[in-house]
């Protein structure tokens, strides 16, 4: 059953021949997309969550979930140059375990893709709320900027479901024409980081790394002393929530079918976006922490703007606003990689005949999906609406991990099943990269609390219903003739 409807990957290849994207993209703007969609919410808004969880041993947790991340992106660059159309960790399960696995890993990055979005939305509110609070003087009312399950709850989170929303209709816009104002709002976000280490680092003292390990590094479940309600705390438990920063760059791997020379610059995208962001995420941790401490409960943790908040305690204000004046200008950004990732596995999957032919028509004037972009916006702006960060994060990790753990596994089997197939990337030391990715991945995801893991079984569950009630019966690997239909 496993290995049930596997598709071949000349199939899938000539399935995107079809019906195919138009090849836009080049090396620098899939590292740009790569950066764009790393660099978030993870580092301006999650460090105080991992501040929460694992006090000054975050900057441990930041290197675990680096090198997990770092071990699947070598899968994943071999996978992307074999396999170079969109779909990511789905279209490789089924070319390696079969259709139903296939579709449970759609279904998860569902909760990556489209979830993530909605994290970092509700990222983007806090920081331009306290930058409104900070410059005009003006607090807009907690029952429109808090979800009804935050912390400190209000009615509806507007502004994150309104950004949600205008990066739905710039997506619709065009793929190129995002690509372009991604790139510009990148270099903002980097320099703002750099900004952040540059007058952060200097004002590091080794008595706020005491205690280094207050919560232990396993995962458990202790009140958090901020909102006095049962949390998953351990230096592990951050790692799996830090995970969130860097999961970005699959979203390049997304890409791929609108990547020239898709071979050579979809490693180069994802291999580049995620060291140069595991560089600068390190230093940014130190500097959080050295510079203001990290224990639970402190300042930092309860900040909604961690960055903005250190450089106001260190004395420079004017950078704290600096900073929160990039985080709103750039979060939009990986808003839109988030979104535009999730389109392109809806698209694939629909073209594969397991969600309906209407998710891959394309735009009569721009030549997007335009449907599936609408129907995920809609999703994201509803979930930014109603939820917090940190649950929206970790929900969005239970599909990345298990999306993650997947092509780790294909990879091994592939070198297997097609030992002689042209790689133009190949994983280094693969029998040790892939199993060593794979197992990363479950045991971080076993480091989440048990209610994100409930969570992900039950939309697991509703994805298993929905392909026995459509999906089976409409399969185009089960149904060849219905291939050409769409």
């Amino acid at each position: 059953m496993l290995f049930w409807r596997v598709k071949q990957l000349d199939e899938i290849l000539a399935t995107a021949e079809r019906k195919s994207l138009t090849r836009t993209l080049g090396a620098f703007q899939l590292t740009m997309l790569g950066i764009g969609a790393i660099i978030g919410t993870g580092i301006f808004v999650l460090t105080a969550e991992a501040a929460t969880k694992a006090g000054p041993a975050m900057m441990i947790s930041f290197v675990i979930a680096a090198t997990v991340c770092g071990l699947a992106a070598l899968c994943y660059s071999e996978m992307a140059s074999m396999v170079p159309v969109s779909g990511s960790a789905y279209t490789y399960s089924y070319a390696t375990m079969g259709e139903l696995v296939a579709w449970v890993v759609g279904w998860a990055l569902v909760l990556e893709y489209a979830i993530a979005a909605a994290a970092v939305s509700v990222g983007w509110s806090g920081y331009m709320v306290a930058l409104i609070r900070e410059i005009f003087g003006t607090t807009l009312p907690q029952e429109l900027a808090h979800g009804p399950f935050d912390r400190t709850p209000g009615i509806i989170n507007l502004p994150a479901m309104l950004i949600a929303l205008v990066v739905m209709l710039l997506l619709i816009r065009g793929t190129k024409e995002s690509a372009r104002f991604n790139s510009f709002l990148v270099v903002i976000k980097v320099a703002a980081l750099f900004l952040f280490i540059a007058l952060a680092i200097p004002a590091m003292t080794a008595e706020n790394f005491q205690p280094f390990m207050p919560n232990g590094f396993f995962a458990k479940t202790v009140v958090d002393p901020i909102s006095n309600n049962m949390v998953t705390v351990g230096v592990a438990a951050a790692a799996a929530s830090i995970f969130f920063a860097y999961v970005g760059f699959d979203a390049v791997s997304t890409a791929a079918e609108e990547t020239i020379n898709p071979q050579r610059n979809i490693p180069i995208g994802l291999i580049g976006s995620l060291a140069f962001c595991t560089i600068i995420y390190i230093l940014v941790a130190a500097g959080a922490t050295g510079a203001v401490g990290a224990q639970p409960g402190g300042e930092l943790a309860r900040s909604s703007e961690a960055l903005a908040y250190v450089l106001r305690e260190i004395g420079h204000g004017w950078a704290g606003k600096l900073v929160a004046i990039a985080a709103g200008i750039a979060l939009p950004s990986v808003i839109l990689m988030m979104i535009f990732g999730q389109t392109r596995i809806f698209f694939t999957m629909s073209r594969d005949g397991l969600l309906p032919g209407v998710f891959s028509k394309l735009h009569p004037k721009y030549g997007t999906p335009h449907v599936v972009t609408i129907c995920t916006g809609l999703f994201v702006a509803l979930f930014a609406a109603l939820f917090p960060v940190g649950q929206l994060a970790d929900i969005s990790n239970s599909g990345t991990l298990f999306a993650f753990a997947l092509v780790a596994i294909s990879v091994m089997v592939l070198r297997r099943t097609q030992p002689n197939r042209t790689r133009h990337f190949r994983t280094p030391f693969v029998w040790l990269t892939a199993p060593v990715a794979a197992a990363g991945c479950v045991f971080l995801f076993f480091q989440l609390s048990g209610y994100t893991e409930l969570m992900f079984l039950a939309w697991a569950l509703i994805g298993l219903v929905v392909y026995f009630f459509y999906g089976y019966r409409k399969s185009h690997v089960a149904n060849p003739h219905l291939a050409g239909n769409d």
